[in-house]
């Protein structure tokens, strides 16, 4: 009997132990939720509700979880047109790009809105052509006519100094997404693509390739800028250099990923590797070396940049830096909106490093 009553204890110990399951919280879908339902659910004030859809630091941890898994599970939608009448704001974002790469704009896009629909804003998107004599114009329009809480820039544009400081004139609060610390004093997020080119010198060279071909990005970029400086401050730590015999132009596209492919491929004697600086031009490289008949990667490894949806997509699979794009856009929008929530918040940047993904594209050189 001793020993029943122990196990009995043991059993019940053992259950007060088990970690409750997290609390699922349903809502009729006849009627819309609002803000007070959630305050009721999660147990707290409206006020308190607030300040979580307002990304304010007020707010501990668990209090926060708590509210965001109610919103969530209700799918409660702030109403931004009556918090505009509320608070004189327009719970407006915008995001200004001029990138030829639209899986990356894709990309980042998609983790603004993730942070977006989290807060109750609304996202406002807007290309441009920066080459365009009334591009700056053109800028202060839509961040003035929108009535614009505030602007996330995305490379090139986020290391333009001019249109930082119009913004800063016009008093529209922005977030960049860079690769460099940048002039303007704003929120930063930082992606360390030198890093990332590095990392990839050291693969190729570790692999035993010596004959290394480089597709730049275009050179006004400071992300290609960078991702140079670091390809080649990587070959410089094994005893090699950036061969310019064995380097091509790129434009950051798939079109001038075949050109320089065509180019470097049709050498007498070929590179037995090629780094191309993003994606789209890997996948460049991988249409001309199928013309040719260069087995990928048995008589040629490829590396690109990014990881993009892309790099999975081509076959044999793309061996390629990592780039969080969808975090740091997610990011950089939760930054945007807590400083619209406190304008006179201390500026902080968030790193984002760099990581090689190895896939069926590296190879070591033929014997």
């Amino acid at each position: 009997m001793p020993r029943a009553r122990t196990a009995d204890a043991a059993a019940v110990t053992e259950q007060a132990e088990k970690p409750e399951a997290p609390k699922t919280y349903i809502w009729d879908l006849k009627r819309r939720p609002t803000i007070n339902d959630v305050a009721r659910l999660a147990e707290v004030s409206k006020k308190t509700v607030s300040r979580v859809i307002n990304q304010s630091p007020l707010v501990n941890e668990e209090t926060r979880q708590k509210i965001t898994k109610v919103i969530d599970d209700i799918g409660y939608e702030p109403d931004p047109q009556a918090r505009g009448l509320a608070s004189q704001r327009s719970f407006l974002l915008g995001i200004i790009y001029d990138n030829p790469n639209s899986q990356y704009v894709v990309n980042v896009q998609a983790g603004i809105l993730e942070a977006c629909r989290k807060s109750g804003f609304e996202l406002v998107v807007h290309p441009c052509i920066r080459t365009s004599p009334t591009y700056m114009k053109e800028m202060r329009q839509f961040a003035e006519r929108q009535k614009l809480d505030g602007v996330i820039l995305l490379p090139p544009l986020s290391e333009d100094e001019a249109l930082a400081a119009m913004l800063v004139e016009i008093g529209c609060r922005f977030i960049r997404v860079a690769c460099v610390p940048l002039d303007v004093a704003a929120h930063l997020v930082v992606y360390e693509d030198y890093k990332g080119a590095a990392e990839v010198a050291d693969h190729l060279v570790e692999l035993g390739h010596r004959r290394i071909g480089y597709i730049a990005g275009t050179p006004q970029y400071k992300s290609a800028q960078e991702r140079r400086r670091g390809f080649a401050d990587g070959l410089a730590r094994h005893g090699l250099t950036l061969d310019p015999e064995l380097s091509a132009q790129g434009a950051y596209t798939f079109e001038s990923g075949q050109e320089c492919a065509e180019k470097l491929l049709s050498m007498a004697n070929p590179p037995t590797a090629i780094f191309a600086c993003n994606d789209e031009m890997a996948a460049g490289v991988y249409r001309i070396a199928y013309q040719k008949g260069i087995a990928i990667p048995q008589d040629l490894t490829v590396v690109g940049f990014d990881d993009s949806q892309l790099a999975l997509r081509m076959c044999p699979a793309l061996s390629t830096v990592r780039s969080p794009v969808r975090d740091m856009g997610r990011v950089a929008a939760e930054k945007l909106i807590q400083r619209i929530a406190q304008p006179d918040a201390k500026l902080r940047e968030t790193i984002f490093q760099p990581h090689l993904v190895v896939r069926e594209s590296s190879a070591p050189p033929k014997a």
